[in-house]
């Protein structure tokens, strides 16, 4: 399967953009464990376009990322454009148009998966996108906004039509949010479509090796994306990867692997938040630390601990630490559950 020029393996593995996750602290553990293609968090056109710092910041990528795509979104054409423009300088691979965040922030603003009620202007921004830039455009979106307004299969042929090399559908609508079951009947009549010609993209509910090779067998989608079930968790790629590969489940890493996985990624959350704001690598341990905070949702979301009795109160503690040594110490004093 390829986008534009950028080739990639059988079956590949997304990691899909998360608002707050998808940091280069997370991306890069990741690629570490097979993760084909990252995605930036989702950028803000209009505070791109402001130089807001913390939005700038989004921009960071790294070479060993590659193949990585920049997203932004926003409401209006010409912004999205200018937006797109200013993403290219950082030089990723690929410039991505988020068509599909439901939170009422992004979507209430006539953003994200709001333009679901606005196909005309959702074209518009497409095709803006896609002028401004010498690079490949992408983009993601939903089933539709409702279930009486599931109009994906139509859209993507007029999205095609715009210009972008690739698409992603979640198989949700917005008015499902993250709730109930994804729906991937419809993500496969996109890609069963024979007048789609470019890669379709799958994204929703995919947790398990059996469910990844599900989602190809089935649908015959070109890639997965992996968005919810690789937080506290990025080597469930290596995980589903090995079971393509030998049809065997496996763990594939140990109890102990999987802390230190852990506790690296809330190091590079430091380094990535508080380091590079200057704190001192001598005082690191012993203060208050962004990154730590950063890290939370990976510790509250991990299955690591799952089965393990009576844990209620040392997770409390856990999300509760504000610096390294004492969520580190808590993090080592726990024990492997029996069913691991």
């Amino acid at each position: 399967m390829k986008i534009s020029n950028i080739q990639f393996p059988d079956k590949p593995l997304f990691l899909a953009p998360m608002e707050d996750v998808t940091d280069p602290a997370f991306r890069l553990l990741c690629k570490r464990f097979g993760a084909d293609m990252l995605y930036t968090e989702f950028v803000s056109s209009e505070a791109l376009i402001r130089s807001v710092n913390r939005t700038q910041q989004k921009l960071t990528i790294y070479p060993e990322e590659r193949p990585i795509a920049i997203q932004i979104y926003g409401h209006d054409p010409d912004s999205m454009a200018e937006a797109a423009r200013i993403a290219e300088e950082a030089q990723p691979d690929i410039i991505d148009i988020n068509f599909g965040c439901p939170v009422k922030k992004v979507a209430g603003k006539g953003a994200g998966a709001g333009l679901l009620r606005d196909v005309p202007r959702m074209l518009d921004i497409t095709t803006a996108v896609v002028n401004a830039v010498k690079l490949p455009v992408t983009a993601k979106t939903r089933l539709g906004w409702d279930d009486d307004s599931k109009i994906i299969v139509d859209l993507a042929e007029q999205m095609q039509d715009c210009g972008i090399q690739a698409l992603t559908i979640h198989g949700r609508t917005r008015a499902q949010m993250y709730k109930g079951d994804a729906d991937w009947t419809l993500i496969g009549n996109v890609k069963n479509n024979p007048r789609m010609k470019i890669p379709i993209i799958g994204n929703g509910d995919v947790t398990t090796p059996e469910r990844a090779l599900e989602c190809f067998n089935t649908y015959g989608v070109d890639a997965v994306m992996i968005g919810r079930g690789s937080i506290g968790r990025p080597w469930i790629f290596k995980e589903i990867k090995h079971y393509f590969y030998t049809g065997e489940i496996k763990r594939m890493l140990s109890f102990e692997e999987q802390k230190a996985i852990l506790k690296e990624h809330v190091i590079k959350s430091v380094y990535w938040l508080d380091i590079e704001d200057n704190i001192s690598t001598e005082t690191v341990a012993d203060v208050r630390l962004k990154g730590i905070i950063h890290s939370r949702r990976h510790l509250a979301a991990t299955p690591v601990f799952k089965g393990i009795p009576n844990f209620k109160d040392t997770r409390i503690a856990m999300l509760r630490a504000e610096t390294l040594n004492e969520l580190f110490a808590i993090i080592d004093n726990i024990e492997q559950p029996i069913d691991f």
